[in-house]
């Protein structure tokens, strides 16, 4: 048995970090969730940005939408969600035997949205409508301004996947959002089962401290973040605020584990879906981390659900002088900034890729 296939067997769902329509086009996509046990999808402005600039297999596409008056935010998401709904009816099988709790893929709000709560939630309603499947996540990102908004999509009865979460206390406040949409839908007599994951950044705290810390604590503190998230996410879980929920027919936001591949080269390239394997989690992987784990991955012992070594681990970066509180608030920011960065270069390229056709035409 492969261990993607062993890990799925310990009750954590496996999704690809990754959408480009060579994926779909030859089979591949849909080979990962044979083969591998993949059984969701994520996306973000710079998977979109890779995929577009380095492919043709879009340029087609981008003339007919240009021809027909479509540019700039627009076009792109008439691209982005040619290709996910194509990936959310590969994953419908899958959506359909677990009545919901995985199969989905997921698609993020423009990222110079992220501080503005109003405009943020009127974009999650139109691209969850535009893209018309049950099991598309519309992304929007955990920010102090981003809060409100996800908050009042559940409320809407838009499924939210809960992006750039650094920490316990960010994952919190996300879920505290994801559970008062949740209460007011049974305070209104709406059905509450609305689906949402909340996922928290794994790999770039390693980086951020790579040439600060001692040479010891290499490589662990994204995983001593992941583990303190954890023993949160089980506390709330059987929480008497989410049983009353639960009672009334609501659903758990999952945890998930994102930005798991391995930035170090001298590191395991599994280091953190072995170190990370959990029951009711989901760890989204790179492609290269998929087929590695799938290749020479091994699953040990699950994560602990009480906090473990963790608080004597981050005590130890404390120590060393990182504080942890002010690097998530840095980390969620610069993410944010990243992610406006990787917006423009990809309409950048996408006009430029118009441009081209054009004069070729």
């Amino acid at each position: 048995m492969k261990p993607t296939s062993v890990l799925q067997n310990h009750g954590q769902s496996l999704w690809l970090d990754n959408i480009t329509r060579e994926l779909l086009d030859t089979g591949t996509l849909q080979r990962f969730i044979e083969e591998f046990s993949v059984t969701g999808l994520t996306s973000n402005p710079t998977i979109f940005d890779h995929a577009i600039r380095h492919s043709t297999t879009y340029d087609d596409d981008i003339s007919r939408k240009r021809s027909s008056g479509k540019s700039g935010d627009d076009l792109f998401f008439e691209l982005a969600l040619a290709d996910l709904t194509r990936a959310a009816e590969l994953f419908q099988p899958v959506f359909a035997r677990t009545d919901g709790v995985d199969g989905w893929v997921s698609l993020e709000v423009s990222p110079l949205l992220a501080h503005d709560t109003n405009a943020t939630l009127a974009a999650a309603r139109t691209l969850h409508q535009r893209g018309g499947k049950p099991n598309l996540f519309i992304k929007i990102p955990g920010t102090a301004e981003g809060l409100p908004a996800i908050e009042a999509a559940i409320f809407a009865g838009v499924p939210v996947n809960v992006t750039l979460l650094f920490s316990r206390e960010q994952y919190l406040a996300a879920a505290g959002a994801y559970l008062r949409g949740v209460e007011r839908r049974i305070e209104a007599g709406l059905n509450p089962a609305v689906a949402s994951v909340a996922s928290l950044f794994i790999s770039r705290w390693d980086v951020a401290v790579s040439d600060k810390v001692p040479r010891e604590l290499t490589n662990q503190l994204g995983i001593a973040v992941a583990q303190r998230a954890y023993s949160a996410y089980q506390e709330l879980l059987a929480s008497a605020r989410f049983q009353r929920a639960a009672n009334a027919g609501a659903r758990a936001q999952r945890l998930l584990w994102a930005s798991t591949g391995t930035k170090d080269p001298a590191a395991s390239d599994i280091l953190y879906v072995k170190a990370l394997a959990a029951p009711f989690t989901i760890n989204t992987m790179p492609e290269g981390t998929l087929r590695a784990f799938a290749d020479h991955g091994e699953v040990g012992d699950m994560l602990a659900p009480d906090r473990g070594e963790c608080e004597r681990i981050l005590a130890g970066f404390t120590k060393a002088g990182i504080d942890i509180d002010a690097l998530a608030s840095q980390l969620q920011d610069e993410g944010a900034a990243s992610f406006v960065k990787s917006w423009n270069d990809l309409l950048a390229c996408i006009e430029s890729k118009s441009a081209t056709i054009r004069k070729a035409g």
